[in-house]
């Protein structure tokens, strides 16, 4: 019961890494705010977590659906001690001159725009509390950036160090902030991360891992529920690589 009496809200936990986490943390105790853009996602994950769960629909390029998500939380829970910034999108996988301007707008509202709104939105109701943690779904392509994903690893370099940032001005304020850098996983994106989704490819990629395998949303929730943890009381402006030796 490492997260007992905690509230934690996760965006983009209708499927993949997000519902990872919603059902890890609730595993472990905490009262769980299940976010999506996917509303029937959200209720299936919130259904199946129980009564320590609410869905909420919510699209986190949107300011005023941000500051409604967390009002949802602190209106049914109480507080907000944990925000998981773990929504996410990508173009397909190709030509960096072939992506279009809607798309690269969309990449740079989810996967950026989305972090600065969730911080406006709980950092001071964490600082009315006297802390909390703010964690963020970076990427390994943050910080080995491969050819045919451009603007999609410039948004996680991107959040990698609004992280480190955020990290260094939030900590007198007792709120930690750190970011997971996964591997590609079994997520709905990974056809969009490897252009298609093929055994060859597959086999391809794997070999590109050390640890031979894709990432799991379950890797992925451990690392996370880490370090919302106590345990990790002492970590801060950290980018975890969870990617089996993939950035070494």
């Amino acid at each position: 019961m490492r997260l007992k009496d905690k509230v934690a809200i996760v965006t983009g936990a209708a499927s993949g890494f997000g519902e990872g986490m919603a059902k890890r943390f609730a595993e472990e105790g905490a009262r769980v705010v299940v976010a999506d853009l996917n509303a029937k996602g959200a209720e299936r994950v919130a259904d199946e977590i129980g009564p320590s769960a609410i869905a909420v629909a919510s699209d986190v390029s949107s300011r005023s659906e941000v500051e409604e998500m967390v009002y949802a939380a602190k209106n049914t829970f109480g507080r907000v001690d944990i925000m998981i910034n773990n929504a996410g999108y990508t173009h397909r996988n190709g030509d960096m001159l072939a992506v279009d301007e809607a798309t690269f707008d969309l990449i740079t509202a989810v996967n950026m725009k989305a972090i600065y709104h969730s911080a406006l939105a709980v950092v001071p109701i964490m600082e009315r509390q006297g802390g909390g943690v703010i964690l963020n779904t970076a990427s390994t392509a943050g910080l080995r950036p491969r050819p045919g994903l451009t603007w999609y690893n410039a948004s996680k370099g991107w959040a990698i160090t609004a992280t480190k940032s955020m990290a260094v001005e939030l900590a007198p304020k007792n709120i930690r902030v750190n970011c997971l850098c996964p591997v590609a996983g079994e997520t709905g994106m990974l056809a969009q991360f490897m252009g298609e989704d093929t055994p060859e490819l597959r086999a391809k990629f794997r070999a590109s891992i050390p640890l031979g395998r894709l990432s799991t949303p379950l890797d992925i929730a451990n690392a996370a529920l880490w370090l919302a943890s106590d345990e990790a009381a002492f970590i801060t402006g950290v980018a975890l690589e969870v990617d089996g030796g993939r950035c070494i």
